[in-house]
Formats: structure tokens, sequence, C-alpha cells
């Protein structure tokens, strides 16, 4: 199916907006780049872009502006200031930046205010995959800029959609990070036990631990909705059982290995059981972490 080529427009240019920036190029869009540093626009422009020497005229030849900088300061900064307000007027503009829920609202509420449409994305991938179909990004904010622009936006990563509240993106990008930090963390652990006694960690992740995990990730759909729910009810093991005994924790301690990454979720659990839910599961351990609210 084509696409109808429109004009964009990409401020900032680090590794990822310049990775927009060439995906922008290769979908055959019109594109107008603008950087602080002017001399990092030099790539994308031998590669077909146009130069624009401020951000008002990037901004101002293009239907769609997407953002890609270091913070939201510094977005409120370049809309509001660099490339004035007035330019907005009639504009989409996507921000890509990362940031927080709030952030995302009140630059959307100052978008707005200029009279611009406003996207928040959370780009799930690393330059290297966009434009690929691996990548993903999540969108939230004003659907009739989503819709417009979606030819535009599918060809970065894959576009999802999650509503009208533009805080949404940001928030699910940081909850995807969080399972991929204490997949990370619980790998790290692992890695750390199998050195502690000479293992080789590549043949254990490789012929172990990756099959076992993905058996693991087949469960997470009846945990979620056992949450959503708020019904417990262990099918397995229950938490009375898991924790009966620190025996991750000891053989940490015991191989020399700190269990600092394990211990805290260990104790979350003890504390679940603590309370009287020891025939649960182990995803009524997302209610302790609420109680924090």
């Amino acid at each position: 199916m084509s696409v109808t080529k429109k004009n964009v427009a990409v401020l900032g240019l680090g590794a990822m907006g310049t990775a927009l920036a060439d995906a922008l190029l290769a979908a055959g869009h019109r594109v107008t780049v603008w950087n602080r540093t002017a001399a990092r626009a030099d790539g994308p422009v031998e590669r077909g872009a146009r130069r624009a020497n401020t951000a008002a005229e990037a901004v101002a030849a293009a239907e769609v502006v997407i953002v890609c900088i270091l913070d939201y300061a510094d977005v409120g900064a370049l809309l509001a200031d660099r490339a004035g307000g007035e330019v907005l007027q009639g504009r989409a503009v996507v921000n890509l930046t990362n940031g927080s829920p709030e952030e995302a609202r009140s630059m959307a509420e100052r978008v707005s205010a200029l009279g611009g449409a406003y996207l928040d994305g959370g780009i799930m991938a690393v330059p290297e995959m966009i434009g690929r179909p691996e990548a993903l990004v999540l969108y939230s904010g004003e659907r009739a800029a989503f819709e417009a622009y979606r030819g535009v936006l599918d060809g970065f990563a894959r576009s999802v959609y999650l509503g009208a509240d533009a805080g949404l993106a940001p928030l699910n990008d940081l909850a995807l990070l969080s399972g991929m930090y204490g997949m990370f963390g619980g790998f790290a652990h692992a890695a750390a036990l199998v050195r502690s006694a000479g293992g080789p960690v590549a043949e254990f992740t490789t012929g172990l631990l990756v099959p076992w995990l993905q058996a693991m990730c087949g469960g997470l759909p009846a945990m979620a909705a056992e949450i959503d729910s708020g019904d417990y009810g262990a099918t397995g093991s229950s938490l009375g059982m898991q924790v009966a005994h620190d025996s991750i924790g000891a053989l940490s301690r015991a191989q020399g290995v700190s269990d600092e990454l394990f211990a805290p979720v260990f104790a979350l659990m003890e504390r679940r059981v603590a309370g009287g839910h020891g025939d649960e599961g182990f995803a009524g351990v997302v209610e302790e972490l609420m109680r924090a609210r």
C-alpha cells in the first residue's frame, strides 16, 4: 500500500533522531532537519534532507514535527521560544523525547494552547532497529493526529495507539522498561551464580536459561488476568511454599554472590505471606507494591 508523502520536520539529530530522519527519507517523505549543533545535520542532508537554519524554519516547512531531544524542559523551550509558538498553528507535534506522564500531559496542554495537535511517543527500540519490523513505538494524545499521520509514523516502527491521555505512552514505555530491567537483573544474578562455580555463562544461557524463561513467559497472561480480577488463587506453587526457605539467598551467600538483586523480591513475597496470603500465587505480590501509593 502506497503512503502519501508528507512534509516532516525532525528536531534533534542525536543517534535516534538521525535514525528517524533516515527512515522518513527512505519512505520518500520531504524531510527538513534541525539540530542545535548544526554539523549533526550533515549526514541526513547528504542523504536528501533539507537543512533548516532555525527550529522555526524547520517547523514552518512541515505538516508534522518530530521532536527527539534530551528532555521535556528543552522541548518546551524549543517549541515555544526557538520555534515561536505561532508557527505550531495547525501542525501536529510528535514528541519522542523520554519523560514522565505528567510532563507529557503538560506538554499536550502547551502545544494545544499554541494551536497544534499533540502526540507523545515512547520508542521501544534502539536506533539500529528503527525502520525494522521488530521496532515498536507507543503513542498517546490526539487520535485525529495519529490517524492522519499514521502512514508517516509506521515508517519508523509498528505504531500502537494507547489513548487520548498523553501520559499513557510514557507510562507504558517505563512499565515495559521495568519488565526488561527485571529480566536483566534476574539474568545478572543467575550469571553470577554460574560464574561463581566456574561454569560457562554463555552455555548456561543458551542451553538452559533462555528456554526456561520462554516457558515461564507463557504463564504471564494468566498472572495478568489474576491481577485484573484480584483473584490470586495459586494454580501452581503457593507463595507460602516458595518462601519456606530462602534457598536462592542462601546459595548466593555461600557462593560469595550478592543477593541484592533477589532479596527485595523475596522480601515482598515474605510480606505477602505474613499478611495471610500464603495460599496465593506470585501475582498477589502486586498488591504489596500498590501499598506504596
